[in-house]
Parts: structure tokens; sequence; C-alpha cells
């Protein structure tokens, strides 16, 4: 899973941890273990290991935090794909959006929630559980972690989980979730060049705050930012267009009562574009398809008296769409059953010609040339 590591699975949810998260794990550890190694009662690698073990503790928060994103996604009825630690934090791959509003601000704001509530346990342990001073200090560092994983996850831009608090409101308001999208990864590229000045001018010495961490996450919100508003963008152009816009132009239709040497002569001979013809009746019904191929199952002798309808065989049949249904939903069609092409008929059942993927990317580089020009 694009050079991740699969360390585990959890209420059906498989776990990952991408190479960078051991960047991250050995930095906290070294840098927690030597704040550990002052106190005077650890001595040897006891410091190390209980930074290490602060580490596994932090990354456990993040997971938790990802859960709460998960459990509520599930009980929506959407599947979660995979829980991911790479070196900003983690990541919840779920397999579809939510399909209200209120699920979607349900599902972001749970995250942050777990959090806020771990913040609470960590806090009432160290205030009033007489702890070893070393333990209360990791204590109250986990304390201060979860409590700063919610509130930076609360900064309302995409990816983060504010941002998608965001994009639900803007959802609920427009009643678009396409615009509640390109809304919030606007507001969260804002914050990735904040990051990113802000971070840029720490590193040179010019900025008492940030780090070259802040420049590192505002690159990451920034690029993040981006793909989510270009992604809806193009949906919402998808969802402006139809199957019947991104039909092939003269798309291979023959007509049944067509005889084999006609159609050899007409379609196939010194054409090399089409391997597979629709077949309509006389009113332009889809009957079927014919591939070039069955062409020699049959004499060339007998091509004169052998008509295309003839050749129809039942695998042939192509899936059909709606001329009027949206070329987003088309789009997801093509992706859920993996077909390479599908049939476009109108109301009364006519065909009105063939598409394919390449013929809506296609369409979708025409309609953004159109945009820029």
């Amino acid at each position: 899973m694009n050079g991740n590591i699969r360390v585990g699975n959890l209420f059906g949810i498989p776990f990952y941890v991408s190479p960078s998260w051991f960047i991250v794990l050995g930095i906290v550890t070294l840098t927690y273990g030597g704040q550990l190694a002052l106190f005077p009662q650890l001595s040897g690698i006891t410091p190390w290991i209980l930074g290490l073990i602060t580490a596994l503790l932090l990354f456990a928060s993040v997971i938790a935090h990802e859960l709460g994103h998960s459990l509520v996604a599930i009980s929506q009825k959407i599947g979660v794909k995979s829980i991911t630690l790479f070196i900003f934090g983690g990541l919840a791959s779920l397999e579809k959006e939510s399909e209200t509003p209120l699920e979607a601000f349900l599902v972001a704001i749970a995250g942050p929630l777990v959090s806020l509530l771990l913040f609470g346990l960590f806090t009432i342990i160290g205030v009033n559980v007489s702890l070893p001073l070393p333990i209360a200090a990791i204590v109250s560092l986990l304390a201060s972690i979860n409590l700063a994983l919610a509130l930076f996850n609360l900064i309302p831009g995409l990816p983060l989980d504010g941002g998608n608090v965001l994009k639900a409101l803007v959802w609920k308001i427009t009643g678009n979730p396409n615009q509640g999208i390109i809304f919030a990864s606007r507001v969260g590229q804002v914050f990735g060049w904040l990051a990113i000045m802000i971070g840029g001018l720490a590193v040179v010495g010019l900025s008492p705050i940030g780090s070259f961490w802040t420049l590192l996450i505002g690159f990451f919100l920034l690029q993040n930012a981006g793909s989510s508003a270009q992604s809806a963008q193009i949906q919402e152009t998808m969802n402006g267009l139809t199957a019947e816009d991104a039909v092939i132009p003269n798309s291979p239709i023959v007509n049944q009562d067509l005889n084999l040497r006609s159609f050899a002569n007409d379609y196939v001979i010194g054409q090399n574009k089409w391997s597979k013809f629709l077949v309509t009746d006389e009113a332009g019904n889809l009957l079927g398809a014919i591939a070039t191929d069955d062409l020699k199952k049959v004499a060339t002798s007998d091509w004169t008296k052998i008509l295309v309808k003839e050749l129809i065989q039942p695998n042939q049949v192509l899936t059909t769409v709606r001329s009027n249904q949206t070329l987003l939903e088309v789009v997801k069609l093509l992706e859920q059953q993996r077909i390479p092409q599908l049939a476009v008929v109108n109301e009364n059942g006519i065909v009105v010609g063939l598409l394919e993927k390449a013929s809506v990317i296609n369409l979708l580089q025409q309609k953004a040339l159109l945009k820029t020009a």
C-alpha cells in the first residue's frame, strides 16, 4: 500500500505506518528521552526506554483520534479502508463520503472530541493521582499533546478536521457538497501559506515563533488543500455535464440489417479505430454489439448473405446509461463496475452513442481550456 507497512488490525480496520513515521518516532524518543535523563532517579537506558514508550503513547493518541472518525463513519455504514500513521500524524481512509451535512459534521468532529476526552482523562490523572515525577511528566505531556492535537485539527481548513467541519457547514448552507470542499480547501490553502511564511521566517531567524516543522506543515496543508479543491472542481464540472456531452463523435453504430460485406467495406476495412460496434434496429434501439473479429467466423463468400444481427452475441451487450444522467454518475459507474465503455441512450431508448473514459477526459480538458482562454 504505497510502501506503507501493515502493523495490525482493529475493529476490522487495517493499520499501516509510513516509513516517514519511524523518523518522527526516533526524534520524539531521543528528544523526550534526553529530557527524562535530567531526572536523577532515572539512570542508564531507562530514560530512553521511557522516551520510546512516551513516543508510542503519543502515536496511540493519534490512533485513538483516527478511530473516533472511523467508528462514527462505520455507524453510518461507511467502510473504513485503513488507518495510516505518517510523519504529520494519522489518516483514516473512508470508502465514501457521508450522505448528509450532519453526518459529515459528526465524522469530522469525532476525532477532536476523542483528543479532548483524552486531554481531560490525562489531566484528571495528573492532578488526582500521586505519581513518580518522571511518570507525572509523561502524563502531563500526553495531556498537552492531546489538547494540541484537538486544537490544531480544529483549524477550519482542509485537509484538517476543522476544514471538514467547515465543509459540512457550507454544504448545509448551499446544499452542494462540492462547494463546501472548494471553500474549505481555499481556507486550508490560506493557512498553508501562513504556516509557510511563519516557518520560513523562523528558519532564517526573523520570527520568534514557528520552526522548520511549521514550514513542512504549511507545505503539507497547501498541497493537500489544493488537491481537494481541484478534485471538487472537477466533480462540480461533471455534475453540470451529462452523459450525452461525453459521447464519442461518430460513435461506432451499425444497423442490424446491414450485411457483413457492407459492414466490412464501410466500417472495418482500412479503419482500425474500432474493434466493436453497437447494433441497433431501424428505430435506433440498442440490440447489442458486434466485434470485428466475429467476421472471421464467416467465410467471405457468405458475407453478402449474412446480416449483422445474426452475429450479435448475448455477452456483447454493453451497460447502458441515460443521456441525461450527470457525468459524475457515469464516471462513478465506470469506476465501480470497472468497465471501459458505456452505451448512451435517450429517454426513448434510442442509441445516442458510445462513451468511454478517454472521451470523458477529453471533454474535461476542453472545458478546462475554455475556462483558461
